[in-house]
């Protein structure tokens, strides 16, 4: 016989949880909390308090955090409020990322717990008035988790918890504004852990809480601190209908095997669940809540056992994951813990439903103790280079800066990195360095800060049009090439090691509007030549009459060239003075307008700007991507971008020329494709139509370019907007990937949320719109619609009225309404192999699979492409040959998807995990995982 049950968070009032266990807090001494740091966000005074139900130590924040509000919950709340870290938050209106720096041991692990208490704070109502209230955590410079309150109750209290490394003396968390609601924090709590303990949590692997249960005949809904020292909380398994039976406690202490490493309690471990002995198995449901999808995590079960009924008792049962084997014919020890995990092993497909299955041999049914969950948390983005980061705070200190975007590390996430600095990220798996400083007009005041001399790496710093006093430092930064001190009070004096470089040309020396300055006439002391035909026309005596003629003959004649030339003289001065170190041709702005024939012809358009046709000195013939002007400031990453596909070099990828590096115009130059794109061919006209064959190889040469961005490229790079217009096929119909204009590096892109949507209507991953998160199977998603747009030649919005249908969809209905021959273009004329296309149709419904793991990876892909490509002599068949398979000798690297969590609506909720929530069961019957 079988019995199932489920499991999820427990839901019960925190007054009322840390009512029953205030008579054990009570006995705790606040000093034996070794090395624990407590922070109650908001706080208003800066004394610390003893909190009088955990009888622990809260301290004031405001050393750990810049910026921010202090709030208290709305008054009514306040009584029900079950301790002082409710009442209080601290919100963060600005900025992108606000960030706490809490003190640490480098190398040390730590347990890492915030909680969220929304109280209705604001007297906005925003858990309640339907709209999306959700922000994003950081540990770090990495993704944690999302906190999500929408349509939840005000007085509900979300907890987030991670295992983590310090890297450093300090460990931030950083509340990232999604822009669905202002982040806000009510507490922190850091708890130190031994070295030993989690072994698979190291610097590249943290673990994010999904759940941790203690099974038998437990009285108190959670067990935390001072029976666990490490203050985990432990929720109570409540399942208690027969047959499931809770065996009580032996007052015999646990201990562990040799080799344990997860320190949990004696008093945890003396209870334990099992089932009637005419039941042989069960199985346990960690159910999700409402707004995840577990079957997209990555879980790591901690199944912890001993035996504690009898003497010699035969217990034999086997563990599975969703019908998959974990660890078969266990039995567990007497009185000794066995903690089974699979060697920090991450379940791919994300299953939270375990069974435990008695075997043949074995006269007792399974039994549990307890039961820990986590989720995979990739530690990928590097930090600033360490001295660098050091040197920029020093800085921030130094001139008390309060720019909102100096939060957190200063270059890492790039996306976040601080206004005014530009960060080099080309050296793979190397800590991202500063090249250049901007503080102009930053109200600057006083001498130089010390620290802008030790930064290594340095190349270009403004200070101008500020306050600076003093003498001017004595630089001896190498990399250092532009010094831009101009419009300040500095009284000298220089240097002469800084005069020897500026006379060597290794330096660009700016003072003027200094009173250094006053009786030198030096070059780094002189302004930009004016115009000196007024002081002409003043002092030259002669005919005034036809000097007015003259001057205003050649301010026409300025303004007519201006006016058929364009802005060439406008352009040039801002041709940018420090070029890419990339190996590729850089273009200046003239030199474009000669290629292009003064931006004549024009082949393309997009969000980004304009493509324009082009031929070089040789004849080649090239395509110009002009970026908008209104875009040039936000393209902070253009030179980066660069300089990532200055190094892609593939068959299947368009090939980077060259580039415009100008303040006015950025530009990337390509080989011109002369077939136009995909989607022209596919449903451009009926003058032209691809066969069945052609089709296939240029969807196999579409999908060897992304294969070779996501798994030979390191780090490895999402296209992001992978679609028909984007891939584009030379003479020979050979496809060719374009248009990188949204690509990021696999490695900075996946392990933060990105509130900038990816993509294209029809071809986006409706994944991303709960994950927010871009990964290589979004590229996967978007290349499935590319294969539906291949076979049935129809867009991915089908209008067919009165209806409008997505591509996926459509091609359902037709073939489950018909056959397969009718979601076939009909510009096909009937030539194809029908089972061909059901194949590539089959490829193509997995690709657009709408849980990320479920689909292929792009090698797969590939892989099948290849065994359904007709052997044949036609020369268009085989034009996009040779056709071999790219090198995968690097491990392929899956995307983790961290799901926002959500907070379920019962009354009685007002204590929830960062996963789970639901109830629980002891039918016969699997609760489902719940999705979204």
């Amino acid at each position: 016989m079988v019995i199932s049950f489920s499991c999820s968070a427990t839901t019960t009032k925190l007054a009322w949880i840390l009512a029953l266990q205030l008579n054990l807090f009570m006995m705790i001494q606040v000093h034996g909390q070794s090395g624990f740091i407590n922070i109650d966000c908001g706080w208003k005074n800066s004394s610390a308090y003893l909190d009088n139900a955990l009888n622990m130590q809260y301290s004031f924040d405001g050393g750990f955090v810049e910026g921010g509000l202090n709030h208290e919950i709305s008054p009514e709340f306040m009584v029900g409020a079950a301790n002082d870290q409710q009442k209080t938050l601290r919100s963060f209106p600005d900025g992108s990322r606000n960030c706490y720096t809490l003190p640490s041991n480098s190398n040390t692990k730590y347990l890492l717990r915030a909680m969220f208490t929304y109280g209705n704070y604001d007297r906005l109502n925003k858990t309640g008035d339907g709209s999306l209230f959700l922000f994003g955590l950081h540990i770090g410079v990495n993704f944690w988790e999302a906190v999500n309150l929408s349509n939840s109750d005000p007085t509900t209290t979300v907890f987030k918890e991670v295992l983590t490394v310090a890297s450093s003396n300090s460990l931030s968390v950083c509340l990232i504004n999604f822009g669905s609601g202002i982040p806000f924090i009510s507490s922190l709590e850091l708890r130190p852990l031994r070295d030993t303990m989690y072994p698979f949590v190291n610097t590249s692997v943290s673990v994010s809480y999904f759940q941790r249960f203690r099974f038998g005949n437990i009285t108190d809904p959670i067990t935390r601190y001072p029976v666990d020292d490490y203050d985990r909380f432990w929720e109570r398994w409540i399942s208690t209908s027969y047959p499931f039976i809770n065996l009580m406690n032996t007052t015999n202490n646990v201990g562990s095997l040799p080799g344990n490493n997860f320190n949990v309690p004696s008093a945890i471990l003396q209870h334990a669940s099992t089932v009637d002995a005419n039941y042989s198995r069960f199985s346990i449901n960690v159910a999700s809540d409402y707004n995840r999808d577990a079957m997209s995590l990555q879980l790591l079960p901690i199944f912890h056992f001993t035996e504690i009924n009898g003497s010699n008792p035969n217990r034999r049962f086997d563990i599975n994951s969703a019908g998959e084997g974990l660890f078969p014919g266990f039995s567990p020890s007497r009185l000794r813990v066995d903690s089974m995990y699979k060697s920090g092993q991450f379940l791919q497909k994300g299953d939270a439903l375990f069974t435990l299955s008695k075997t043949s041999s074995s006269s007792l049914p399974p039994l549990i103790n307890a039961l820990e969950v986590y989720s995979l948390v990739r530690m990928e983005n590097l930090t600033t280079d360490s001295d660098d980061a050091k040197y920029m705070k020093e800085v921030k200190t130094h001139y008390n800066l309060a720019q909102t975007s100096w939060n957190g590390d200063p270059c890492s996430p790039r996306e976040y990195s601080w206004e005014g600095l530009t960060c080099d990220y080309s050296k793979t798996n190397q800590n991202p360095r500063i090249v250049t400083i901007n503080l102009s007009s930053s109200g600057l005041g006083g001498g130089f800060a010390i620290s802008f001399m030790n930064m290594t790496s340095l190349e270009n710093l403004d200070l101008s049009h500020n306050n600076l006093t003093g003498a001017i430092p004595d630089y001896q930064l190498k990399s250092l090439k532009v010094l831009d001190l101009s419009n300040n009070k500095l009284d000298g004096p220089i240097h002469d090691s800084i005069l020897q470089r500026v006379q060597a040309g290794l330096l660009d020396l700016r003072l003027q509007g200094n009173p250094v300055c006053s009786n030198s006439k030096d070059a780094y002391c002189s302004v930009k030549k004016r115009n000196s035909t007024p002081t002409l026309l003043i002092a030259v005596v002669v005919p005034l009459v036809l000097i007015s003629l003259l001057v205003g003959m050649c301010i026409l004649w300025k303004f007519y060239w201006k006016g058929k030339s364009g802005d060439r003289e406008d352009y040039a001065m801002y041709e940018e003075e420090t070029p890419l170190h990339v190996d590729i041709r850089r273009f200046t702005y003239a030199e474009l307008k000669h290629i292009t024939n003064d931006f004549k012809t024009i082949v393309g358009k997009g969000g980004f700007g304009t493509v324009y046709y082009g031929t070089l000195e040789n004849g080649e013939e090239v395509a110009v991507k002009v970026l908008m002007e209104s875009s040039i400031a936000e393209s902070k990453d253009f030179l980066p971008e660069v300089q990532t596909l200055s190094k892609v070099h593939h068959k299947n990828l368009v090939a980077l020329k060259g580039y415009c590096q100008n303040k006015k115009c950025l530009a990337l130059i390509y080989d011109f494709m002369s077939r136009g794109n995909l989607q022209q061919l596919i449903r451009g006209g009926d003058d032209y139509s691809l066969n069945w064959e052609q089709r296939l190889h240029i969807a196999l040469d579409s999908a060897q370019g992304l294969e070779y961005l996501h798994e030979s490229c390191t780090p490895s790079i999402v296209h992001r907007d992978v679609k028909t217009p984007n891939i584009l096929l030379d003479k020979n119909l050979v496809g060719i990937i374009s248009d990188f204009g949204l690509s990021r590096a696999f490695n900075d892109a996946h392990t933060h949320i990105s509130t900038v949507a990816a993509g294209t209507l029809g071809y986006l991953d409706p994944e991303y719109h709960s994950t927010f998160q871009v990964t290589v199977k979004t590229d996967v998603y978007s290349f499935g619609i590319v294969l539906l747009e291949i076979i049935t030649g129809q867009s991915p919005v089908v209008i067919e009225p009165p209806h409008t249908f997505h591509l996926p969809n459509w091609v359902r209905q037709k073939i489950a309404k018909g056959s397969i021959h009718d979601v076939v273009d009909k510009r096909l004329l009937g030539q194809y192999d029908a089972s061909s296309v059901q194949s590539v149709v089959d490829l193509a419904l997995n690709c657009v699979e709408n849980t990320a793991i479920d689909r292929p990876t792009m090698t797969e892909v590939v892989s099948r492409l290849r065994v359904w490509l007709p052997v044949s002599s036609d020369k268009q068949s085989v034009s996009a040959t040779p056709r071999r398979k790219e090198s995968m000798d690097s491990e392929m690297r899956r995307q983790f998807h961290l799901l926002i969590s959500g907070v379920g609506n019962e009354e009685s909720s007002s204590f929830q995990s960062g996963y789970t929530s639901g109830t629980f069961s002891g039918t016969s019957d699997v609760i489902p995982l719940t999705g979204r």
